[in-house]
This record gives C-alpha cells, structure tokens and sequence, in this order.
C-alpha cells in the first residue's frame, strides 16, 4: 500500500486533503462502480471480456423517445485498470466540487472481487484524490437481464471472516487519502440488515482500527425512511437513505405485462404495459419528503441520485424514470445539502448515486447527449469555480450502439 499516516496526523491531514471542508457547502461523495475492467469471474459467468460497457453498449431504445443507448464522450469506454483512466476521472470529480469517489467493495467471505482498481489505488498512492469504501454485502447472483435468480457467489458470515474483513479495512483506511469526518475513517455498509450479527461485524472493525493506531471509524449503516431503523441500535454511527428506493415505487417490485401498467405508463408518456415507468421528479420529490419528515428522528445522511434505467441489465423487465435532467438534478442535490446545512463542517455529507452506474442510468461523467452538464450542475450548486470546462452533447440516432450483444 501506499504511505500511511498515523493517528497523530489524521486530523490535522484530513481537511487538506479533502479540501477544506470548512469552505464547502456540502462534502460531496460520489458512488464509484469498478466494474469497468474483465474479471475471470465474470469471463465465466457472462463471456469473456465482459465489463460493464458490454450491457451499456448493447441497449436498444424501448419506446419512442428512450434516451438509449447512453454512451460516454470524454473519458469514453475506459478500463480501470488503466492508472490514467482513473486520473481522468479524479480530475473531473475534483473540479466540479465532489470530494471524492465511495467505491463498492464486494468482500464475499474472505473472496473480493472487482479489487483490481483499488488495490492499484492503494499500491501507487495515486491519483491523489480523497476515497472511502462502501461494503455491498450482497451475493452475487444472475438478474439483471431479467432471467432466474442463479447465485454466483453467496454472501456468508462468520467472526472469523468479520476479523479478517477488518483487518484488511484497517490497513485501507490507514492511507491518508481516505475519507474521515473529524479524524474517523468513513464506511459504509449497504445491508446492515442482512448481517447476522451486526455489533459484531462492527466492534471487529473498531477493534482492527485500534490495534492499528487509527481513530475509531465513522460506520455508516444504509437504510431508507420506511425502514425507519436508526442504524445506531445496530452498531453504526449514522444513518444513510440510500436512493433511490426502487420498492417505494407503485407496481416496481413485479415483472409482467398488464392493462393498469399500460395505464400508467401512458400517462407518462410511454406505450408500454411491461416496462416500469416513472417520473424523475416524482421520484425524487418523494424520496426528499420521507427523508425531510423524520429528519428529527434520528440522524442521518441524505443521497442524491441522478437518474434510473437499468434496462441495459433488465430489458424490458426494467426500471426507467422519465424526464430527468441536469437542472432537475441540481435541484434534487440542493435539497440534499439544505438537510446538512446546519451541522459542523466536517459533517455536512451528501451521497450522490452515482459517479458512473451506467447500465442503471446513474451517472455524472460526460455522455454524447449531456456532454458535461450533469457535473456543471454539480459545480452551480456548490458554488465551485474552477469547475469542467463544458462539453457539448450532441444527438444520437435510435438504435446506435457497440458491439457486445450476448444471449
């Protein structure tokens, strides 16, 4: 790994190298999705060369106006695994005013997978860009594109996996470019629900944490305002409303074709009766509501997401939110940050979902038909001055896409 920095020096190095939080409206972090680069796994599970472009290129529009495929412009179809592919990204995340990248961690007892781009991160010290991890502690199983749920890999637990998991998060979070809030290494756990023994899993990692010298972390538990679980009785510090939470959504939560989804979908503006259509706005209106109605409750950290579609992955079984935009988007994020305004500057974070979900619809890096606008409007709500210089999108006939269709 890289240089790691002791308790003594985390605290006086932590605004610096997130860039003086006091100054910022909000600490913005970004969802970061590495599967951007083959793995042998899904080489098996998928066809060899499989990445996450492989279903992005794929897509097909759905219906009259279906903003698909959604393709990238200036950093174009990258690999991770390429040290320059990752720069480019920080340099963009860094002039919009987003503090830095929470990249998914997949730990499947003791098996990680999608590692490569953090262990170069960790190994070389660069880019020189704030990060912290966020634990999908999910298996993995087959269902994106809408077949049987097959199970890849299970998700198990165990105390002897809980102490080595932290083990190895203490050397991560040692690497002083991790996120901290007051000196404490953030991290996020997306399922706390799901783990067996939650106090556990988190006393491990404090008790790594302090045998390596390293403050007491920031533990983050995900969960949403229906759930209304206080993550605290589980072990973890704050809060997190993860969006967007796609069950919340009439008629999300099954597959199939019928006349009250045609119904629905029609007054959105879509002829269909099997695809799952709904309004950003309404989306994301909602989500702000529930979250603004028990923001007294107990404490929390908002998320901003930027959109949904993830036909790419589910086809015509999918999810798409209609009418999204950057200027909607800035909005969806300036309500975000008016929930935090008032706490310390260390502690004014906002989630936003997501750096680069493209095969979900969720993404800030430039495409062909925004071009730069969804990290310009980053850079307005923040008020940051030396933001990305603006690209122009341009339009992209129907039906245009890469190779890569798989059966």
């Amino acid at each position: 790994m890289a240089e790691t920095v002791t308790t003594e020096t985390q605290a006086n190095g932590d605004e610096a190298r997130s860039g003086e939080p006091s100054d910022r409206v909000a600490r913005l972090l970004a969802f970061h999705l590495p599967q951007f680069h083959p793995i042998p796994e899904n080489d098996e599970w998928w066809g060899r060369g499989f990445t996450e472009w492989t279903n992005v290129a794929r897509a097909r529009p759905l219906y009259p106006g279906h903003e698909q495929p959604k393709l990238p412009s200036d950093l174009g179809f990258y690999d991770l695994r390429l040290p320059e592919a990752r720069a480019a990204q920080a340099e963009l995340a860094r002039a919009s005013g987003i503090e830095g990248f929470c990249y998914w961690h997949y730990w499947l007892h003791g098996r990680r997978l999608l590692e490569r781009p953090v262990n170069e991160i960790l190994a070389s010290g660069e880019p020189d860009f704030p990060f912290c991890l966020g634990w999908a502690n999910h298996s993995w199983v087959r269902r994106w594109l809408g077949g049987n749920r097959e199970t890849f890999v299970e998700q198990r637990y165990s105390a002897e996996d809980d102490q080595e998991h932290a083990r190895w998060l203490a050397e991560a979070f040692a690497d002083p470019r991790y996120v901290r809030v007051g000196g404490r290494p953030l991290f996020l756990v997306f399922h706390p629900q799901h783990l067996p023994d939650p106090r556990r899993t988190t006393g491990a990692i404090r008790e790594a944490c302090a045998r390596r010298g390293l403050p007491d972390p920031y533990l983050v538990g995900a969960g949403s305002p229906e759930i209304g679980m206080d993550m605290r009785s589980l072990g973890f510090d704050i809060t997190e409303f993860h969006e967007p939470h796609l069950l919340r959504l009439p008629m999300a939560s099954w597959d199939g074709s019928g006349k009250r989804r045609l119904l629905y979908n029609l007054k959105r503006g879509v002829p269909s009766a099997r695809l799952k259509v709904y309004r950003y706005r309404d989306a994301f209106e909602q989500a702000c509501a529930m979250a603004e109605a028990v923001a007294d409750d107990y404490p929390h950290l908002p998320c901003c997401f930027s959109g949904w579609d993830n036909t790419p992955r589910r086809g015509k079984d999918g999810i798409v939110m209609v009418g999204g935009s950057p200027e909607l988007f800035a909005e969806h994020l300036g309500r975000c940050i008016a929930r935090v305004a008032d706490r310390p500057a260390e502690e004014r974070i906002v989630f936003i979902n997501a750096w680069n979900e493209w095969a979900e619809g969720m993404y800030l890096e430039p495409d062909l038909r925004h071009g730069s606008a969804y990290l310009e409007a980053v850079a307005r709500v923040v008020g940051r001055p030396d933001s990305p210089r603006p690209t122009g999108g341009q339009a992209v006939p129907a039906g245009v896409a890469g190779s890569g269709e798989r059966s």
